[in-house]
């Protein structure tokens, strides 16, 4: 069978910088077109730019082997890697040349009347580039080699219901210790459990486990009265605030949609354990951030101090804060400016070893694998952090529901007992809000 030919996008490279690596020994052509666009990203402080700085310097250790328009082995085994430039005439008349996606497609098509034998296959993380393909009779993939998850549904809920006997359900009522039996359904450290009653649908608990070889723990309204004036509305978010409260748990995941609490549930669980005094008062610092994502831009584009440069991209934070706060800015500010209430910026996080404190990263979807691993391996002793986040509203180009950060985290961590998760259905912000993000 002959080898195929791949032409890879530049969303591809700027996804996965070793994306070359991924097509045993099909030959892979890279358009000329895709190393200017490249070039044009190297300079970013995201994931992004470290893919395409990454990529360059992979190309430039090819090209010492030998020349990358003759065709350069990308590795032993491995296909051949060519570097060509794009083709105006084999594109129809009505498709705009200076368009640097047609100039892309322009050089896959010219491998394809070049090589009548072989399969060419367009590679693009780019929706639109591969309807323009299909149009084209173009056969194009997506590079989806980076997903932790066929689809969203199948995606770890950290909830789920469970029959068991009624007897069951009376003795964990009745504090005695009970244990869920090894059998087909494999549950997960922390996962969260509705016991129903296989002969009275209606009656039913609330339980956490942990281990078949630990107790069911009680979930009953602990914190009705609770936590820094924020009361659970309903089982999901009784569920977030006692992973968020237990310090045994130092990786917490939060996903929901608009206006389902995760965010402000999170920094009240953090203030009642940083500024608060009292038996749950554990960490020194509240850490708050966000990917600066939506504008694609460093933070160094914006004048002043780094507070200054960050407070855009914290207001909905700062919102939280200030309705947590009894909108009293004075306190906000004392405790900002005596560092018990830190604004990080994500671009500056490297190389930190951030202990005693609760981190909380907010908008965590649009933040890459690398990135995330980037944030993780910076947390240091006694320190909790929450990643909160809507899966169905990434603004990243380079990540999709199944591939950003957040989800990467969810599936992960899902098997160990240092982590837990769970996925917020209700949206509790206002009766519009909740309709809005229904039926919009």
């Amino acid at each position: 069978m002959a080898k195929k030919i791949y032409v890879l996008d530049t969303s591809v490279y700027l996804t996965d910088a070793n994306a070359i690596y991924t097509y045993g020994t099909n030959d892979i052509v890279i358009p000329l077109k895709v190393l200017e666009e490249i070039d044009n990203h190297k300079k970013r402080q995201d994931s992004v730019g470290s893919n395409a700085r990454r990529i360059i310097r992979i190309l430039d250790s090819l090209r010492e082997k030998g020349s990358l328009y003759k065709g350069v082995r990308i590795a032993k085994g491995k296909g051949i890697l060519f570097a060509k430039a794009s083709d105006k005439s084999v594109l129809p008349k009505d498709f705009d040349f200076n368009i640097p996606d047609n100039e892309i497609i322009s050089v896959a098509l010219s491998e394809r009347k070049r090589n009548l034998n072989r399969k060419v296959i367009m590679v693009s993380r780019d929706i639109n580039m591969r309807v323009k393909c299909d149009a084209l009779g173009l056969l194009c993939k997506d590079y989806i080699t980076s997903q932790v998850v066929k689809d969203t549904e199948a995606l770890y809920k950290g909830f789920r219901t469970h029959l068991v006997d009624n007897e069951f359900i009376d003795q964990f009522y009745n504090g005695e210790m009970v244990y869920l039996e090894k059998d087909k359904i494999k549950f997960y450290p922390n996962e969260y459990i509705m016991l129903v009653s296989n002969s009275n649908e209606k009656k039913t608990a609330l339980a956490r486990f942990s281990s078949h070889t630990e107790p069911l723990k009680q979930i009953n309204g602990q914190f009705k009265k609770g936590i820094w004036g924020v009361k659970p509305r309903n089982k999901e978010q009784n569920f977030a605030l006692d992973l968020l409260i237990d310090p045994n748990i130092p990786i917490v995941t939060l996903v929901g949609k608009a206006g389902s609490g995760k965010t402000l549930m999170a920094i009240a669980a953090g203030l009642a354990q940083v500024v608060e005094e009292s038996e749950i008062s554990r960490y020194k610092r509240l850490i708050v951030s966000r990917p600066i994502q939506p504008m694609g831009k460093d933070i160094g584009y914006l004048p002043g101090s780094m507070e200054e440069k960050m407070s855009p991209w914290l207001m909905p934070i700062q919102d939280n804060l200030r309705f947590l706060m009894g909108n009293d800015k004075e306190t906000l500010k004392m405790y900002t400016e005596n560092g018990t209430i830190e604004i990080e910026a994500l671009t500056y996080i490297r190389g930190r070893s951030i202990a005693n404190s609760f981190i909380i990263i907010d908008e965590a979807q649009n933040l890459s694998a690398h990135e995330l691993k980037t944030i993780l391996t910076r947390v240091g002793e006694n320190t909790k952090i929450v990643l909160t986040g809507d899966i169905e509203q990434i603004d990243n180009i380079y990540v999709d529901e199944t591939s950003n950060g957040l989800t990467y985290a969810i599936e992960k961590f899902k098997s160990y007992d240092l982590s837990g998760h769970i996925t917020l259905i209700k949206g509790e912000r206002s009766n519009v809000a909740t309709l809005a993000a229904k039926i919009l």
